[in-house]
């Protein structure tokens, strides 16, 4: 039992000197191991990693499972894998290769993978932190060669405090530029920072590049040239700064890029180059962008000859531009020009402190203080319609700079003096008077004015004159507008006076031919009625004389049928009548004078009433007539005389006695 106890220790020892030794390492799947020489020759010249076998940190990585070692003479340190998720980057930086030379900033990249610490060193891999960045995956380096710098932590053996302090003001460094993270742009990732707006959404903005690494820019220049965008040239093309070795075959060299980035996403070491995202250069429909570059090579002048106030250059060239950028979207580098934008479109500038447009070119125009010929001092208001041809825009440009400081230094005098030499030859009242006049001759004087600053006059407008509120001067004038006013209120008064004097005229005789048309229906209507009674009258005297004529045959008929019935009774009674006679003739002699007439009268009335009883005669008409109608009537009672003549005159006839004369009564 002791012997037994013995060989258990005994083993226990041996196998606890095995793991003490180092003789047996075991590594874990997810880790590697980095292995440190002890002991033993040759020792390192130069350097931290043993390319050779030297004392020291070894190239290679142990991976997992069970590793042998000579006891005592490996120390084997057991680390992570170096895992970058997704969407991040790693940053290298190396503790051992060539030193960086003068002006370089990174270490270049070498035809080696970092995996391979041999191999690196051995290409010529530089110290210090490299070009180089580390993408999405997990990888195993040795992290006594490469200190790998992500987002979460530091992987690598720590040989120093001065060290650990290095690369962590490193990591401080890329977190302040965001650099564990792609540049995206186009999305809610890039934002620009102004300093009146604290952030604003940069959905439409470019990323402007500043290069730290490489040759500097010759004196001259402040914006580093266009190199290495060729996709087809595979040695130069950097693919927008993500290439960093293409980028100095290029040429590039250090400082603010005139390359700008767009819309997508890019890999950017930002120990390398930093983004600084600005917004796009909009020209809005109406406007044209006038270009004055502050890189490019030197341009010829393409101004002319007859112009002399500063030069036009080729687009592309340094100088303004003589083809200005028409309206659209443009990913221009603010920082190698400025595009100033002209209008195309007429604008107004008003010469009034109350209104200002929203332009703001006239933000310090006023009314012009005239001085009239009779000593007034009014202020003048005016509005100016400008136009300027787009063509014609960057020799604006050239020559004022921008559009206020034309309006300011050139406009407002020029405008301003021609307004003052015309209040000088009129009065307070001919300048209120005649504004239509000093309106129009002043577009007409002023466009040639104009024309001379490359500028199209449209139209200008004069407003009322008026004085300072307050001043003396300015109650006169008031006291002069009030009496015109009052003047032309006194002549309006008038005028309407007049006009309401016509006015009852024309409602006088518009009321007489109102009555006069009432009246004149009334008239037509009399007229008419006039007509009708002459033409019933005409009617009815018409139809009497025929009736009168039925009468006159009827009665002529009935006087011969009773002469004839008369023979025949007289025939009849011959004899009755002779001896009648004698006695009638006893009674007319009896009955002489005005009795035997009466007499006679009376037979011959009750002969008459009997014959026109027979008859059927009617004596009075159907028809009754008028006043006017008295010659029918007389017509009618001479037809009854001569009928009564005539009885008389056959009843005499037959009595042989002597016809009786004059009308019957």
């Amino acid at each position: 039992m002791t012997i037994l106890i013995a060989v258990v220790a005994a083993i226990v020892v041996l196998v606890a000197l095995i793991f003490i030794s180092g003789a047996i390492v075991y590594i874990p799947n997810d880790r590697v191991g980095i292995v440190e020489r002890l002991w033993g020759a040759p020792s390192l010249t130069r350097g931290l990693i043993a390319l050779n076998g030297e004392v020291g940190y070894q190239p290679q990585v142990l991976r997992g499972g069970l590793h042998y070692f000579f006891p005592f003479q490996y120390r084997v340190h057991k680390v992570d894998l170096v895992t970058i998720p997704q969407g991040e980057m790693g940053y290298i930086f190396a503790r051992d290769g060539r030193e960086l030379v003068d002006g370089q900033a990174l270490g270049e990249i070498v035809n080696a993978s970092i995996e391979d610490a041999a191999a690196f060193l051995k290409a010529g891999g530089q110290k210090g932190p490299q070009r180089m960045i580390v993408r999405e995956g997990t990888h195993a380096i040795n992290v006594a060669q490469f200190a790998i710098i992500t987002a979460a932590r530091v992987h690598g053996l720590l040989l120093s405090e001065e060290e650990k302090g290095t690369i962590d003001q490193m990591g401080r460094v890329l977190g302040e530029r965001k650099g564990f993270t792609p540049v995206v742009i186009g999305g809610n990732a890039s934002r620009v920072v102004q300093a009146d707006k604290a952030e604003e959404d940069a959905s439409d903005v470019l990323g402007v590049v500043t290069i730290h690494d490489g040759p500097v820019l010759a004196p001259d220049e402040i914006v580093a040239p266009r190199v290495g965008e060729d996709p087809i040239n595979k040695l130069t093309f950097h693919n927008n700064f993500q290439n960093i070795d293409a980028f100095f075959r290029a040429g590039g060299r250090r400082g603010r890029q005139h390359q700008v980035l767009v819309e997508g996403t890019y890999y950017l070491n930002r120990l390398f180059a930093t983004v600084e995202f600005i917004r796009k250069t909009v020209v809005p429909v109406g406007s044209v962008g006038v270009v004055v570059s502050y890189f490019g090579k030197a341009g010829a002048d393409r101004s002319g000859d007859g112009y002399s106030h500063g030069e036009l250059v080729d687009n592309g060239c340094r100088g303004v531009w003589k083809e200005p950028l028409l309206p659209g979207k443009y990913a221009f580098n603010t920082y190698a020009g400025k595009i100033q934008l002209v209008p195309t479109t007429n604008f107004i500038l008003k010469w009034s402190k109350e209104v200002t447009n929203a332009h703001k070119y006239d933000e310090n125009l006023s009314e012009v203080a005239l001085i009239t010929k009779d000593a007034f001092e009014p202020l003048m208001p005016l509005s100016v319609v400008v136009h300027i041809d787009y063509r014609k825009a960057p020799l604006v440009v050239q020559r004022f700079g921008d559009i206020k400081r034309l309006v300011d230094q050139t406009l407002d005098p020029m405008v301003s003096a021609y307004f003052k030499n015309t209040g000088q030859t009129k009065t307070l009242i001919e300048l209120l008077q005649e504004r239509s006049t000093i309106q129009e001759k002043a577009s007409i004087d002023m466009k040639g004015r104009f024309e001379a600053y490359n500028l199209e006059l449209q139209e200008v407008l004069i407003g009322t004159p008026h004085g300072n509120t307050g001043d003396a001067s300015g109650q006169r004038i008031d006291t002069i507008l009030n009496q015109l006013r009052d003047r032309q209120v006194a002549k309006e008064q008038m005028e309407t006076y007049d006009q309401q004097q016509q006015a009852a005229v024309k409602e006088r005789t518009l009321r007489e031919a109102q009555a006069r048309t009432q009246i004149q229906t009334e008239l037509t209507q009399s007229e008419i009625s006039v007509k009708i009674k002459t033409n019933e009258g005409d009617a009815a005297i018409a139809a009497a004389t025929k009736e009168a004529q039925v009468i006159n045959i009827n009665a002529d008929a009935e006087r011969k049928r009773q002469i004839a019935v008369g023979e025949g009774k007289a025939a009849a009674t011959e004899s009755v009548g002779k001896a009648e006679a004698s006695a009638i003739r006893a009674k007319a002699e009896a009955l002489t004078g005005e009795g035997a007439r009466m007499q006679l009268i009376n037979d011959l009335g009750k002969q008459f009433a009997d014959a026109l009883r027979e008859g059927k005669i009617a004596i009075v008409p159907k028809i009754a007539l008028g006043a006017s109608d008295g010659n029918a009537l007389s017509m009618l009672a001479q037809l009854a005389n001569a009928f009564m003549a005539e009885k008389l005159e056959l009843i005499n006839e037959g009595e042989g006695g002597t016809a009786m004369t004059g009308p019957v009564a």
